[in-house]
């Protein structure tokens, strides 16, 4: 698929420092390679065969792959942010892009999987629900970090706490809390402070700025059609206060919409939600060419908005809900082919470093290439 043999062991140099030993160092680099290499599912034991030259019913190759992985002790956070240090300065990008990753599983022992409700699909799953953070310009995107969404039945049962060495400070959270937290630990992971854009349609976006808003981190949530919201009367006067959805404040608001290059129709409109009056929004809609109608809407924060003031740009926060799109194909064109949904062992401590190193695996893909650095490749 790629030929990284020119640069993945100065990559892997740099985010695997942390181990501390050299032993470690070498098998993080393996394992990498083995993602990148091995055709098909990447499964511990496919993994395994191809680090150890071996068959992959040979137990020492096999359980020496699964130590690394689900009982070895390094640190994978100090992984995610070298590798987030690593993106930062080679790609510059422009924010923090999170959004969920769903991955359907037909047993019932790996760590997470449960029946849950997916916002983001409007269905109910058996597997696992997660959400990464991405860093995303333009033109290309690394996922950096990851958070693993745990139901009750795993953090409330103290027998598969225990089997799968769910750590005692891992909480009840919903999907709003797991993606605000992983959006606000990002934020504020390196040292130039990023915004965030959170396309995962569906959450609670009231619950979503409940957690980013009093961080002070700039953030543009994607939110479904029927959200109900209202004009801020201290910029628009002329318009109802009424709640109506997002649609179709947009609908009667003719007027605000605008040509778009490249993006057929964008509307902007300063709103606010109804459970939270004092926070000034603007609400965005974007039509793709050629589409009768808009197909994303998006809450943007802003500064405070006043009646005279003159009225924010609705450029830069477009703009960054426009990362989303570059996020999804990278997601397609690469993640899924390094492994990101491939991980079946049962410990949240494997789940975690498999997804660190299926992260790095895709760094060497996008980034070892440089022209990938100036375009994720077209489908």
């Amino acid at each position: 698929m790629y030929d990284h043999r020119d640069h993945i062991a100065e990559l892997c140099s740099r985010l695997f420092a942390s181990m501390p030993r050299r032993g470690q160092r070498l098998k993080a680099e393996r394992y990498v390679r083995a993602l990148l290499s091995v055709p098909g599912r990447k499964t511990l034991r496919n993994i395994a065969d191809w680090m150890e030259g071996e068959p992959a019913d040979r137990e020492p190759a096999k359980q020496s792959v699964h130590h690394f992985i689900s009982n070895s002790s390094w640190d994978w956070t100090r992984v995610r942010h070298a590798l987030a240090g690593y993106v930062e300065d080679t790609v510059a990008p422009r924010a923090w892009v999170v959004r969920p990753l769903v991955i359907p599983k037909a047993g019932p022992h790996s760590v997470g999987v449960d029946q849950q409700f997916v916002p983001h699909l409007g269905l109910t799953v058996h597997g696992q629900q997660a959400y990464g953070a991405w860093l995303a310009s333009e033109h290309t995107a690394v996922p950096c970090d990851w958070s693993l969404l745990l139901t009750r039945a795993w953090l409330d049962d103290p027998g598969r706490r225990r089997r799968a060495q769910i750590p005692a400070g891992a909480l009840p959270a919903g999907p709003e809390e797991v993606a605000g937290r992983l959006a606000l630990d990002a934020s504020r992971g390196l040292p130039s402070r990023r915004p965030v854009v959170i396309d995962a349609e569906g959450l609670d976006p009231t619950r979503m700025l409940r957690v980013l808003v009093p961080a002070g981190v700039p953030a543009v949530v994607r939110v479904p059609a029927s959200t109900p919201l209202r004009v801020d009367p201290a910029v628009l006067h002329s318009y109802s206060e009424r709640p109506a959805t997002a649609d179709q404040l947009v609908a009667g608001c003719r007027r605000l919409w605008r040509p778009a290059e490249g993006r057929g129709v964008r509307a902007a409109l300063p709103v606010v939600l109804p459970a939270a009056p004092r926070q000034p929004l603007l609400l965005l809609a974007r039509w793709t060419a050629g589409t009768r109608g808009p197909d994303r809407y998006w809450l943007a924060t802003t500064p405070a908005l006043r009646a005279g003031a003159p009225y924010r740009s609705d450029e830069a926060p477009l703009a960054l809900a426009a990362l989303a799109d570059t996020v999804e194909l990278a997601f397609r064109q690469v993640s899924e082919q390094t492994g990101i949904r491939d991980f079946a062992g049962r410990s949240f401590q494997g789940w975690h470093r498999h997804m660190t190193l299926a992260s790095a695996a895709h760094a060497a893909a996008v980034l070892g290439d440089r022209r990938a650095v100036h375009g994720v490749r077209a489908a």
